[in-house]
């Protein structure tokens, strides 16, 4: 009985500093659509009765192409979740359900991939993409990320819970291997794939360093480095129209993450490690 008070009042401490950390992560959100929202001679004086405006996010789309910006990142990001996905779904598949010699070790070698960092490989990817004749272009920017080591590990997980006597199943009814793969394993593996999806998506929305440097035109740079570019000192420093910029730019994730949130943490939780 002694213990209820102190049980009480952790509860309520880790409560309060949940919700002090959720502030300080929101308060530099709530500044930008504060400022993104009202003229810029509000960026810097809260007053309740500050007129709202949509004219920033119009100057900010004026301001640089962010259509095309748009265009690039959207191409990008579906064309390198498609490969990641084929890649991934087969190498899992093969890692979960086949016995080959030598699979213990590649998979292994698959799992290291996890503990490089893609900065380290930024001179090599880039004297890669120009021996190929591919610098400054959209391919340039997604081929080196198409082998996921993240994405082959956490299907793997995934394939090895599948019943054995579902696949056998399968394979009575004549079903090939990749038969079996297309109607077992990946309806199955649905929740699975939802989350990998997000995380690649907003990953790779939000890349910067590698297309800064393998880009240099508007027809291949992201919204990242166009943002980047649209907000450097030579422009100009207008925070009510950078932080439109940056909400627009930010906005379909944003919005993917308030629509899928449900789906993106039970994935997670189904997934898990096993």
């Amino acid at each position: 009985m002694s213990d209820a008070p102190w049980n009480h009042r952790s509860r309520w401490l880790e409560t309060a500093a949940a919700w002090m950390l959720g502030l300080l992560w929101l308060l530099p959100l709530l500044y930008a659509f504060w400022t993104a929202f009202h003229p810029a001679e509000f960026a810097t004086r809260f007053a309740l009765d500050a007129p709202l405006t949509l004219a920033n996010f119009k100057n900010a789309w004026a301001a640089a192409p962010f259509a095309r910006y748009f265009l690039n990142t959207t191409l990008l990001v579906a064309m390198i979740l498609a490969a990641q996905l084929v890649l991934a779904t087969t190498a899992a598949y093969a890692f979960a359900r086949y016995q080959f010699r030598g699979s213990e070790v590649m998979f292994v070698l698959v799992l290291m991939q996890l503990m490089v960092m893609p900065d380290m490989l930024i001179v090599e990817n880039y004297s890669t993409m120009n021996r190929l004749g591919l610098r400054d272009t959209i391919l340039a920017i997604g081929l080196p990320y198409f082998a996921s080591a993240f994405g082959i590990f956490l299907l793997r997980q995934t394939f090895k819970t599948v019943p054995r006597e579902l696949d056998e199943a399968a394979r009575m009814e004549g079903a090939s291997a990749l038969q079996v793969l297309w109607k077992v394993y990946i309806p199955l593996a649905k929740p699975v794939y939802l989350a990998y999806g997000l995380v690649s998506v907003s990953t790779h929305w939000n890349n910067f360093l590698w297309p800064l440097i393998v880009t240099n035109s508007v027809e291949t740079r992201p919204l990242t480095v166009g943002l980047q570019v649209f907000s450097s000192t030579d422009q100009g420093v207008d925070w009510s129209i950078i932080t439109a910029a940056t909400l627009m730019t930010s906005a379909p994730l944003l919005l993917a993450f308030l629509l899928f949130q449900r789906q993106f943490v039970q994935s997670f939780m189904r997934a898990g490690i096993r």
